[in-house]
């Protein structure tokens, strides 16, 4: 279990990210077109999870916006914006923001990633939703790079996590 905060409130994980080293725990997601993603529908490619509370809240907007942007460049390298947020708000979200290329996920259907990656809050008032975290992930399927952040408003280190792929 994590501990990190909201506002300066204590806020417990489900448990820690998965660590460098480690095979990144296989996923069931739904994409924006309600089909059904797995990590191992993804192999062979380098892949950065931005796991936010809610698309609808300015920070984890801001991330999607970023990361998408910083990473459109990277050879071979996708970026998978997860979060428990319904898949037609990830699309709505997309489509206002003219953002064409990125993958968003929902874990609506299937609640394990939240757990597997020990990134569901227990308590506090976002209880239920994912903490704001980034694992990247190889091709081969291990991560390179985790990082729970340890403020809910407080964004990503997005070059640390970029500077892995470079």
């Amino acid at each position: 279990m994590a501990q990190i905060t909201l506002g300066g409130t204590p806020v417990h994980t489900s448990g820690q990210l998965p660590q460098k080293g480690q095979k990144a725990p296989e996923f069931t997601l739904t994409g924006s077109d309600l089909k059904d993603v797995n990590l191992s529908d993804l192999q062979g490619q380098r892949l950065v999870l931005n796991i936010f509370p809610s698309i609808d809240t300015n920070v984890c907007a801001s991330s999607v916006r970023k990361f998408n942007a910083e990473a459109a460049s990277l050879e071979n390298t996708r970026v998978l914006n997860i979060s428990r947020d319904l898949p037609f708000a990830h699309k709505r979200f997309c489509a206002a923001e003219g953002i064409e290329n990125a993958v968003c996920l929902a874990e609506y259907k299937n609640h394990a990633f939240g757990k597997n990656y020990g990134v569901e809050m227990e308590d506090g008032n976002l209880a239920g939703l994912l903490s704001r975290a980034v694992v990247v992930v190889d091709e081969q399927g291990s991560v390179i790079y985790a990082e729970q952040v340890p403020e809910i408003k407080q964004e990503p280190d997005y070059a640390a996590a970029l500077a892995v792929l470079k």
